[in-house]
């Protein structure tokens, strides 16, 4: 299989200045088994942009003008509240994309995407995305199991949301964390890249020193090890029976 490794134009800042950047299109999953052709259209409409920290990646309201895929870095999708007050809603990581609910629909972006660290996209016009739509059916299928894994989330962080108990809610956002991670029951989970506290309070509708705080706590229990930018959960099963009310 072809690597689809190619030099596209780089967006250094907004139209600043270009350079190139050689992007692996297969490593991004949604493009991983398009045909050559499919491939070398995309390769012809892509465009590479970078923001830095804190920078709006994509804002609310805007049109929904094209498919961005996160390249690296991490990016934090928000919304914002009648009085200002920003609600974490998801992360994304590398390799995931975004703006396709307003492109499908052809409507205005429903919330705002904001760089936690320098990031890189990647942006595809309207047009090419829709076509990859309706004429890939590996992009179909792999669109399908997103939409249906996004309701998933959806619901799962509307029951968190739901919890009165805020140190419960926090416990409850670590255990959704770790339930991405591949790893045998009652083995350590490791939640890479973790939010700050401030972007965790954003989420789940509490304080920073709330979170602060909960992690204290479950630091001295020695069911959690902080690492730089990531966490450790040492005792997964321990984690479960605080969600519990144990």
């Amino acid at each position: 299989m072809a690597t689809g490794g190619v030099a596209v134009p780089f967006d250094t800042r907004h139209g600043a200045g270009q350079t190139q950047a050689q992007i692996h299109l297969r490593k991004i999953p949604l493009l991983a088994d398009l045909s050559e052709d499919e491939m070398t259209r995309v390769k012809q409409e892509l465009r590479i942009r970078q923001y830095a920290k804190r920078e709006v990646v994509l804002h609310k309201g805007g049109h929904g003008d094209g498919l961005l895929f996160l390249l690296s870095g991490q990016l934090q999708v928000i919304d914002v509240t009648e009085d200002g007050r920003a609600i974490g809603l998801r992360m994304l990581a590398p390799g995931d994309f975004f703006g396709e609910i307003a492109l499908i629909n052809n409507s205005t972006r429903s919330a705002s995407v904001v760089a936690l660290t320098p990031v890189v996209v990647a942006f595809l016009p309207a047009t090419t995305a829709m076509h990859l739509f309706s004429h890939s059916p590996s992009v179909a299928n792999q669109m399908l199991r997103h939409l249906a894994q996004k309701i998933q989330r959806d619901s799962e962080f509307r029951a968190l949301l739901s919890i009165n108990n805020t140190a419960k809610r926090i416990y409850t956002y670590l255990v959704l964390m770790q339930s991405k991670q591949q790893r045998q029951p009652g083995e350590p989970a490791v939640v890479e890249d973790l939010p700050t506290h401030q972007d965790i309070a954003n989420m789940i509708n509490t304080s920073r020193e709330t979170v602060t705080r909960a992690l204290a706590v479950l630091t001295q229990k020695g069911i959690v090890q902080k690492d730089a930018h990531r966490l450790i959960i040492i005792k997964p099963d321990a984690l479960e029976k605080l969600v519990q009310g144990e």
